[in-house]
């Protein structure tokens, strides 16, 4: 039998090789990415339970959440002692599952796209680039100002639900963690509304990504104010804005990361009726662009926080 690695190297080593395949190659195509397969099991338990009075709906979504979150980490339990038996072999294993619960270049590559539809004037693929790739708001009639206003908070705030967040539940709970984590906010970004049967069904799932979100976002936040230095940007309004606006946001958690963002572009960022972040003008294209150079930067800064608290934590351990 190979020889089974340590924690402390097998886990560090594993999350370095995700990473470089997340950044090297993106996300799988979606027929074999297992946040699509994710998705569907969600879909399919939204299909047979969302129905009934707000009780029954507030059930069903807590039954359809914790059953798919259930399913994932068993699957990434039985990766983890799959791998523990291959040795180096098994860490390769191990990675390759983790890169599917990240999404940071998938990330920067849409913000990039709609920046070059903008960039060369056609809106209307922007606005469907915006709308496919990076929120779930109405995107049909944004100006350009609002798409890239929403382009700059899709980049900021899913520092947190692309990396920060399954990265650090991978290190504290391994594959199981980050497979955990996925689910819930996979199942945050589609039931989780104030419309219609929504309201209940999907209130289970938002409640538990707050909770799950209220480290990481916080962990972002604070990387991107020193991502904001690192990048040429405005640290000091970074920080600025965070102090003011972080709590001007539906969400406990996006403001955390939306408001520092806001404030080293100083620009505005605003989803009009919802919240207004920042102060100055709403961002152009060419914000886009800095957005990524800060993000970039950010997740840098909190990768290395979380892999020191990873260390500490193995040695009181």
């Amino acid at each position: 039998m190979p020889h089974a690695l340590s924690p402390d190297v097998a886990k560090p080593a594993a999350l370095l090789l995700a990473l470089a395949v997340d950044l090297a190659f993106g996300d799988p195509p979606n027929r074999y990415h297992p946040v699509a397969w994710i998705g569907r099991l969600l879909e399919a338990g939204r299909r047979c339970l969302c129905r009934g009075s707000p009780a029954r709906l507030l059930a069903g979504g807590a039954a359809v959440t914790i059953a798919v979150a259930g399913l994932a980490g068993a699957a990434g339990a039985l990766v983890s002692a799959l791998g523990a038996r291959l040795g180096a072999g098994g860490l390769l294993l191990e990675a390759l599952a983790l890169t599917c619960l990240l999404s940071f270049r998938g990330l920067v590559g849409a913000a990039c796209s709609v920046a070059v539809d903008l960039g060369r004037g056609d809106l209307p693929a922007a606005r469907q680039a915006v709308g496919y790739h990076l929120v779930s708001r109405p995107t049909a009639e944004l100006d350009e100002r609002q798409v890239a206003s929403a382009t700059v908070e899709s980049v900021a705030e899913n520092l947190t639900d692309g990396l920060v967040a399954p990265v650090c539940f991978f290190l504290a709970g391994g594959l199981v963690g980050a497979a955990v984590y996925r689910v819930i906010n996979t199942a945050d970004s589609m039931f989780g509304y104030r419309t219609g049967p929504l309201e209940y069904f999907g209130k289970s799932a938002a409640r538990l990504d707050d909770l799950l979100n209220f480290l990481p976002a916080r962990i972002a936040g604070l990387s991107l104010v020193a991502g904001a230095a690192l990048a040429g940007e405005s640290a000091r309004g970074a920080l600025a804005i965070l102090r003011r606006d972080r709590c001007r946001t539906e969400s406990p958690n996006a403001g955390w990361t939306m408001a520092p963002m806001a404030g080293a572009l100083s620009v505005v960022l605003e989803k009009p009726t919802v919240h207004r972040l920042g102060a100055g003008a709403m961002p152009i294209v060419s914000d886009i662009e800095r957005s990524v150079r800060v993000v970039r930067a950010a997740a840098a800064v909190s990768l290395l926080l979380m892999a020191a608290a990873f260390v500490v934590g193995r040695k009181l351990v």
